[in-house]
């Protein structure tokens, strides 16, 4: 990459990438990956799209280095020591039997790493472009973590998941609403109240 990135040898195309044109290069790989993971039986495909995903770290890794920000070294140890961090059951002395007590204390820890951040919710980690319905589910989890509770009454699910979706799709389609922008309305407002919350517990 390194090569390619070369501003006299290096690839034309290469050259001139920036973070705002990899954008789609990074969200297509990721993608790329999710369907080789559904295919896990085709090890090469599963290589493949790995590579792809890490090719796309490497590249902008690359790019930071030539403008003298960071290096890849620099985004190896920086996981590393986060794993390490996070994992205090694992490389220190807290106990975690369980996977729910885990994520409890993972959310704990992150919370602290990130003060420094001006981080004031749980929720400031969930990336606003998100898809609606994996922000829902994160958004969710996270307010769970930290034992926030709604009593949002689960629909009865017959069958298949999936097309219960489906199903739920074709109806509000049908009232002439898209369902995206319906469920991302409702996130917010869930979101609005957690950090309602989150405000009422620090003022306690």
């Amino acid at each position: 990459m390194t090569r390619l990135r070369d501003p006299e040898k290096g690839c034309p195309w290469d050259r001139v990438q920036t973070l705002e044109t990899l954008k789609p290069c990074v969200l297509e790989e990721a993608y790329e990956l999710l369907a080789a993971m559904d295919r896990p039986e085709d090890v090469d495909n599963h290589i493949e799209e790995l590579g792809d995903v890490l090719l796309q770290v490497m590249f902008q890794a690359v790019m930071a280095e030539q403008e003298g920000k960071f290096t890849f070294d620099d985004v190896a140890n920086a996981v590393a020591d986060k794993l390490v961090h996070r994992h205090p059951h694992v490389f220190g002395d807290t106990v975690a039997d369980d996977p729910a007590t885990v994520l409890r204390n993972w959310e704990r820890i992150k919370q602290s790493e990130h003060r420094k951040e001006e981080r004031r919710s749980a929720l400031d980690g969930v990336p606003s472009t998100l898809p609606a319905l994996l922000k829902a589910r994160r958004t969710m989890e996270k307010a769970a973590r930290v034992g926030y509770t709604e009593d949002i009454k689960p629909l009865p699910v017959e069958g298949d998941p999936g097309e219960f979706l489906l199903r739920a799709v074709k109806s509000v389609a049908d009232l002439g609403v898209d369902a995206e922008a319906a469920l991302e309305k409702t996130v917010a407002a869930f979101a609005a109240r957690f950090r309602a919350f989150e405000d009422a517990r620090r003022e306690k």
